[in-house]
């Protein structure tokens, strides 16, 4: 057990780089609220700047730490977004719809990694954000996804990737829905089950009526409900692939997730509480992305090349195609 001392010398050590991850942070956020744009973009892009503060001795090693330790905390913390009653008046057709699409997407996601020339992890890790929750599930994804020495900045390109998508999507889809003929509620299910991010699906839903945002906060709340359900069988997945089911050790931020997300589904965590939980949660992960950035060379994410761009794009139309295709023949009841 570690003594007094051990800890205190511990967090001297972790603290400027805490210091400077929470500093970007607090800038994205502040950034976010008075222009309006996606906090997790303006985290990335400031945290990038400096980079060169990633391998030093004083801030090294706060920085590693809050783009893992801290970003599993947040992943955890997010269960508190979710109760099971909210997505229960979508339907067992609708849950099932959605459950689909997103188990379509990211299998057209290994189809177009390897169209591509791109790797099995890029392959889980966009496929992922965008049949998910955008730039938590890939934060998720990656930390159960054995690293190698591409990983980080796939993550930071899929991160980028899908919250410029979402905001463009936030843009363009409530126009072309209505262009469309398409009635609030189908609209709202598009928004929620097509868009990448929790932000972006609330502004685009609400954009178009009070029911519109309603069904779409509900069906995108669905969809980060499953993202456990996906880190385990991703889990399963590649134990199963290293050493076999008798080794499978699931990740603690995974069975805390889900401890979090069935406390808070059977009331055991006071509203409050459970609003104090989600800001603790996005807080943290907007350190823990500010952190990656400044790990980040960007040297590194321009010689990604367009292939990374192809594979996202494609994978966001694909699953946009989908799920109107479920709109339109009644699948799910709207």
């Amino acid at each position: 057990m570690a003594s007094l001392s051990d800890i205190k010398t511990r967090a001297t050590t972790l603290f400027p780089g805490l210091l400077l991850a929470l500093t970007i942070a607090a800038a994205a956020k502040f950034l976010s609220e008075h222009y309006a744009a996606p906090v997790m973009l303006f985290a990335l892009l400031i945290g990038m700047a400096f980079n060169f503060m990633a391998d030093q001795d004083t801030t090294g090693k706060g920085v590693v730490f809050a783009s893992k330790t801290l970003l599993r905390l947040g992943i955890v913390l997010l269960g508190a977004r979710i109760t099971l009653g909210d997505i229960a008046g979508i339907g067992a057709s609708g849950l099932v719809t959605v459950a689909s699409l997103m188990a379509l997407t990211i299998g057209f996601g290994f189809v177009c990694a390897r169209l591509f020339g791109r790797g099995w992890r890029f392959a889980i890790l966009t496929g992922g954000a965008v049949a998910i929750c955008g730039a938590s599930a890939a934060l998720a994804l990656a930390a159960v996804i054995p690293a190698n020495d591409k990983t980080e900045r796939n993550v930071l390109f899929t991160v980028v990737a899908v919250t410029t998508l979402s905001t463009i999507a936030m843009i363009i889809y409530p126009v072309l829905f209505g262009l469309a003929g398409l009635s609030d509620a189908q609209s709202g299910f598009l928004i929620g089950a097509t868009v990448h991010d929790v932000a972006q699906v609330v502004g685009a839903g609400y954009s178009i009526s009070t029911e519109a945002g309603d069904t779409a906060t509900i069906v995108k709340l669905l969809r980060v409900t499953l993202l456990p359900v996906v880190l385990i069988i991703l889990a399963l997945s590649l134990a199963r692939r290293e050493s076999g089911f008798s080794q499978v050790r699931l990740p603690l931020f995974v069975v805390g997730f889900g401890v979090v997300t069935l406390a808070n589904s059977v009331g055991l965590i006071p509203a409050e509480m459970a609003r104090l939980l989600v800001e603790a949660s996005s807080w943290l992960l907007v350190i823990a992305i500010s952190a990656l950035g400044v790990r980040t060379n960007m040297k590194a994410m321009l010689d990604l090349g367009w292939r990374h761009v192809a594979v996202v794009v494609l994978e966001t139309v694909f699953l946009l195609g989908l799920a109107w295709s479920a709109v339109s023949m009644g699948l799910v009841g709207f």
